[in-house]
């Protein structure tokens, strides 16, 4: 058994991140995954894929992802639509990679550099830096040593007692430290924290944290360059967790939105049509049966709805 520990520290500011991530997350799973529409979380998948392209510089934004997504032709470079069509496929289902298995990284990198790389699903066999505006920010270990690096980082993945938002966050540092591939070291770092983060909480298929990553590209990049000063991940961290929260409080926002649109649907097809079935209401408004009940039933407790009559024969009456 492996016994390396990425270096890092438990902050007071992580500490104070954490709760707040973890309140707004107890939060979420009250409004439940099942209500929240398959619009939105399409929605939030595109803006996923379009900011963590739009990082390494891909140019197609929403629109073109969006049409790519629905399968119609859209102009741009073959390197551009590519990219898109390969994270399309890593991101759909997050739930078929597993957090804590090397063979799915490289999986998923052969799928998302399908047809941009040759070396493909394979670690690199040169040496790399990274390059910043005022020249080479980073010389990423020899490549020799990248797979008992990654075996270490692995291990300690399976095996830490760490809470998964702070695991996921060092993963990600120690990931882009190490540089593994060729090419797609950025995109597969985030690609991985949001498939730990799904392991922990389903819901974060659909939080679009690449895009607030996007829209705070130069503090990220400034944050992997200070914890690699500093030797140590700690201000990534607190900055993953920062970003995070921000995604997940969007989320949240977003979410109750629509629910207060799904709640007054409802109350209109009711209003409509009293006698009108669940499974009428599912086919309206795309919700699952699970996430009508549950509106129904809050409806219900605020004294909006209520039902007379049999579950049969009966109808429902909006109380105004």
């Amino acid at each position: 058994m492996h016994g390396y520990t990425p270096p890092y520290k438990i902050s007071s500011k992580i500490v104070t991140l954490l709760g707040k991530i973890c309140e707004i997350v107890g939060q979420i799973e009250i409004i439940e995954t099942r209500s929240i529409p398959l619009k939105l979380r399409r929605k939030n998948l595109i803006k996923t894929i379009t900011g963590t392209l739009e990082i390494e510089g891909n140019t197609l934004g929403e629109e073109k992802v969006t049409a790519i997504l629905e399968g119609n032709r859209v102009l741009g470079s073959v390197k551009e639509i590519a990219e898109v069509h390969g994270a399309i496929k890593v991101y759909e289902d997050l739930s078929q990679w597993h957090f804590d298995k090397e063979t799915d990284l490289l999986k998923a990198h052969s799928i998302l550099m399908s047809d941009i790389l040759k070396d493909v699903g394979v670690y690199r066999h040169a040496q790399v830096g990274i390059r910043g505006k005022d020249g080479v920010t980073h010389i990423a270990p020899p490549s020799d040593r990248v797979p008992s690096l990654m075996c270490d980082l692995f291990e300690w993945l399976k095996t830490t007692e760490e809470h998964p938002l702070i695991a996921s966050s060092v993963f990600h540092y120690e990931f882009e430290f190490i540089h593994p591939f060729s090419d797609g070291n950025g995109r597969m770092g985030r690609l991985w924290q949001s498939v730990i983060l799904h392991q922990w909480k389903k819901f974060f298929a659909f939080i679009p944290i690449e895009n607030v990553i996007r829209s705070r590209q130069q503090e990220y990049y400034k944050a992997l360059e200070q914890s690699g000063q500093e030797g140590e991940s700690t201000f990534f961290v607190e900055f993953m967790l920062e970003t995070i929260l921000m995604a997940c409080l969007d989320i949240e926002k977003s979410s109750q939105k629509s629910s207060q649109k799904s709640n007054q649907k409802i109350l209109e097809l009711i209003a409509t049509n009293p006698k009108i079935t669940i499974t009428g209401l599912m086919q309206e408004l795309n919700l699952s049966e699970s996430g009508i009940k549950k509106i129904i039933a809050k409806l219900k407790i605020e004294n909006k709805l209520k039902r007379t009559g049999s579950l049969k024969g009966g109808e429902w009456k909006v109380i105004e």
